[in-house]
Order: structure tokens, then sequence, then C-alpha cells
């Protein structure tokens, strides 16, 4: 009985030791590969700045990354520029969608007749309710444009700083894209119902006024300062949608300066 007591006893101590053992390599491989993943995303850190220095165009960025195609930074920087370009071209479709027509230049209203003026005003119409119940399809369009590449950057892999980092500037980025958005449909509403005004003058005048020299001439001076300012407030607002235009390649580039700046910082 003795014998079978140490033996236990012995058991014992072995499996303790083993435990210990077990213990202390599985913490060393904890660390190891902590301290691995800090060293690799160091490295990749220094290789997309280097890769990035003479980078000014954001269309150059596919083929930076077909050089360095396992940079997790690179990768991410990527994913946002992919993530602006997919928002505008989606923006840009879904604001065409509420236009019944090509209103980017307006008719000649000097050769319209009363049927093309009927028709235009209505399309107008309907344009101005459709800009204006727009804005909640645009907010969903961005919130599943979030998702996705939330999904797409953590199979990425990087480091949780490096990760919440990538998302904050994510967030910002969506919100200077929905501002100018909200300035764009704005400017778009503006657009339709001015040239819906001029319209509707032309149409309750028509047959009244005369068109000489390219001018019209109504008998009434009200009515031609009525037309003036409807026709110049249609000039003011293709004048700010061409700004916000403007406006928006400028935004592109700054963004794309953002996430270089984001490529050359370590986390």
């Amino acid at each position: 009985m003795t014998v079978f007591s140490n033996q236990s006893t012995n058991a014992a101590k072995l499996l303790a030791i083993l435990f210990f053992a077990f213990v202390v390599v599985s913490l060393g491989v904890r660390y190891f590969v902590g301290d691995l993943a800090k060293v690799q995303e160091a490295i990749s850190a220094k290789e997309s700045r280097a890769a990035l220095r003479g980078v000014s165009d954001p269309e150059q960025l596919d083929q930076v990354l077909k050089q360095y195609p396992k940079n997790e930074i690179l990768r991410m920087v990527l994913l946002a520029n992919r993530d602006a370009i997919e928002i505008d071209t989606a923006t840009r479709r879904i604001i065409n969608e509420v236009e019944p027509r090509d209103f980017s230049t307006p008719i000649d209203f000097r050769t319209a007749n009363r049927s093309d003026l009927d028709a235009l005003r209505r399309d107008l119409k309907t344009a101005e309710i459709n800009v204006a119940a727009l804005r909640p399809r645009y907010i969903a369009l961005i919130k599943a444009q979030r998702d996705k590449l939330e999904n797409d950057a953590r199979s990425l892999k990087a480091g949780n700083a490096t990760f919440a980092k990538f998302m904050a500037m994510v967030d910002e980025q969506h919100k200077e894209i929905m501002t100018l958005t909200s300035k764009m449909l704005a400017a778009r509403a503006e657009y339709y119902g001015a040239y819906e005004r001029c319209a509707a003058i032309l149409i309750r005048e028509f047959g009244i006024y005369k068109v000489t020299n390219g001018q019209f001439i109504f008998p009434f001076p009200s009515t031609a300062n009525s037309y003036n300012g409807a026709s110049a407030a249609l000039a003011a607002a293709a004048k700010r949608i061409a700004e916000l235009e403007h406006e928006r390649a400028s935004l592109r580039q700054s963004q794309f300066y953002k996430w270089k700046d984001f490529a050359d910082t370590k986390v």
C-alpha cells in the first residue's frame, strides 16, 4: 500500500509539473504571437508609407497594391478608396433616377410649344417631389456600405487599434460625403423649382408673350419681372450644381490624402 501511495503522489506531482509547463508554454506562445503581430504590423506600416510616398492620384492605388498584395494597411486604404467610389456611383444613379428626363440642359423656351411646356412642367414637378423624398434612401445606402466595409476590413485581421482608427476615419468620410450630398440634393431641388416656375409663367402667358430678337416680351412689367427672377434663380441653381461637382472632386482628393496620412502614421 505504501508503494501505491508513493506512485500516486509522484503521478500527481508529474501532472502538476506538466500542467505548469503547459501554462508557461501557452503564455509564451501567446506573447510571441502577439509580439509577432506587432512586428508584422510595423513592417506593413513602413512598407505602406514607402509605397504611397509618391502617389498623388487615388486611381493609382490598384497598381500600388499589385506590388504589395499582402500589405494590410494598403489593402485597408484601397477598401476606403473603393468605398468612396461605390458611394459616389450609387449616389449619382439614385439622383438621376428621380429625373423623368435629362434636365442638365434647359430646353429652348423661345421655340417650345404649349404641349412641350405642359410636359416639361409635369416632369419637373415629379423630379422635385422625388428628390425631396430621397434622403432616407441615401441614408440606407450609406449604412449598407458601412456594414460591408466593416466586414471586409475585419477580414484583414489588423490590430485592434488600427481597425478602430480605420473605422473612425470611415465614419468621418461618410459624414463628409453625406454633407456634400445633402447640398447637392438641395441644389437640385432649387434647380427644378426655378425651372418649373419659368415653365409655369410661359404656360400661363402662352399666346400673349412674344419673342423678339431672342428675348421674351411680356405685356406687363410684373410678368417680365417674375420671369426674369425665375430665370435668374435657374441660372444660379445651375451654377451651384457645377460648384458642388467641383467640390466633390476636391473632397475626393482631400480624403485620399487623409488615407495617405493613415498609412503614414503608426497606430
